[in-house]
C-alpha cells in the first residue's frame, strides 16, 4: 500500500495562535495540493514554545476538542487529510504538551509527550504515561514529540505495538542538531518504520532552532529534508508493506528477524528505576 506523506517545515509566531492556526491550514491546503494523504506540523505549533511560565503557557492552551482542532477537523474532512499538529492542552489545572491526530472523519486521538526536557514550555508541563498507535486508512501511525525520540525505548515501542509510520513534531533547538543528523535514520532503521520528523525554524525569545525537518524510510534513508532556515513542504512516497517487513532473509544463506531475534529476558535494566548510571 503505497501514499504520500508531507512534512511542514515553518516559524509559529510566540503567543499569536490565530496567525499560526492560519499557517497550519495553508499547509494543509498545500499538502493536499501535493497529493499527500497525512501531514505533520510542528510541536507547539499552534501556541509557540518559549513560554516563561506556567501561567504564560496555560494563557495560550486549549481544550481538546477546542477551536484549533475543529478548524483542523474541517480542513481535513475538506481536503481528506489526516494531519498531525502540536498544540498546549489544558487538562484541568496542568498543561500538557500535546499532538492531535486528525482525519477526515474528525479527531483520531492526542498524545502528551512523555518526556520533558528542561526548555522552554516543557519546564511548566505534565508528561504523559502513555504511547498510542492509532489504525488509519494509512496504516498504523505513532507519535511522539521531540525529546522523546532521544529514548530509543519510545519508538521500538511504538513499532512493537505496529507503528507502521511515526509522526514526530519536535522543536529542536541549534543545539539538538545531532537528532536530526544521527538520530532520526538510526529510530527509522532500527524499528523498521517511517519516522516523519518536523521541526521548526526561526527563533523565539532565546532559542533558536535548527530546521532540517524530514522523512526518513526503513532503511534509514532520507526521502526529504529540508535545511536549516527555510519554511519549506516535504513530501515523499511512503510504502507500507515496507514497513510490515522486519527482516532480511535470504534462506539458509542470510537469516536476520529484526524482532524475532530480540532477547527482551536480557532487557530488564531498560524498566528497572535505578540503575548504576548517577541521575
Amino acid at each position: 500500500m503505497t501514499s504520500r506523506v508531507a512534512v511542514a517545515q515553518f516559524d509559529p509566531v510566540l503567543g499569536e495562535p490565530e496567525r499560526n492556526l492560519e499557517t497550519c491550514l495553508q499547509r494543509l491546503e498545500e499538502a493536499a495540493a501535493a497529493g499527500a494523504e497525512l501531514l505533520v506540523l510542528p510541536e507547539c505549533a499552534i501556541p509557540g514554545y518559549m513560554f516563561d511560565s506556567l501561567e504564560e503557557g496555560m494563557e495560550f492552551a486549549e481544550d481538546v476538542p477546542g477551536p484549533s482542532v475543529e478548524a483542523l477537523e474541517r480542513e481535513c474532512a475538506r481536503l481528506d487529510l489526516h494531519a498531525v499538529c502540536g498544540l498546549l492542552e489544558r487538562d484541568g489545572d496542568r498543561l500538557r504538551n500535546a499532538a492531535v491526530l486528525v482525519g477526515p472523519d474528525g479527531l483520531i486521538g492526542t498524545y502528551w509527550k512523555t518526556h520533558l526536557p528542561f526548555l522552554g514550555v516543557d519546564r511548566f508541563t505534565t508528561p504523559g504515561d502513555e504511547l498510542h498507535v492509532w489504525d488509519t486508512p494509512l496504516g498504523r501511525i505513532g507519535v511522539e514529540i521531540c525529546y522523546d525520540l532521544r529514548f530509543p525505548e519510545v519508538t521500538r515501542t511504538l513499532a512493537l505495538h505496529g507503528a507502521d509510520l511515526v509522526a514526530h513534531p519536535t522543536n529542536f533547538p541549534v543545539a539538538a542538531k545531532v537528532q536530526t543528523e544521527i538520530i532520526t535514520l538510526a529510530r527509522a532503521a532500527e524499528n523498521r518504520i517511517y519516522l516523519l520528523t518536523a521541526n521548526r525554524v526561526g527563533k523565539e525569545r532565546n532559542g533558536e532552532f535548527c530546521g532540517h525537518s524530514q522523512i526518513v524510510d526503513p532503511f534509514g534513508t532520507r526521502l526529504a529534508e529540508a535545511d536549516p532556515t527555510e519554511e519549506t513542504l516535504l513530501v515523499a512516497e511512503v510504502d507500507i508493506e515496507k514497513a510490515r517487513d522486519k527482516d532480511y532473509v535470504i534462506p539458509g544463506e542470510y537469516e536476520l528477524y529484526l524482532f524475532g531475534h530480540r532477547r527482551p529476558e536480557l532487557y530488564g535494566a531498560l524498566v528497572e528505576e535505578q540503575s548504576q548510571v548517577n541521575v
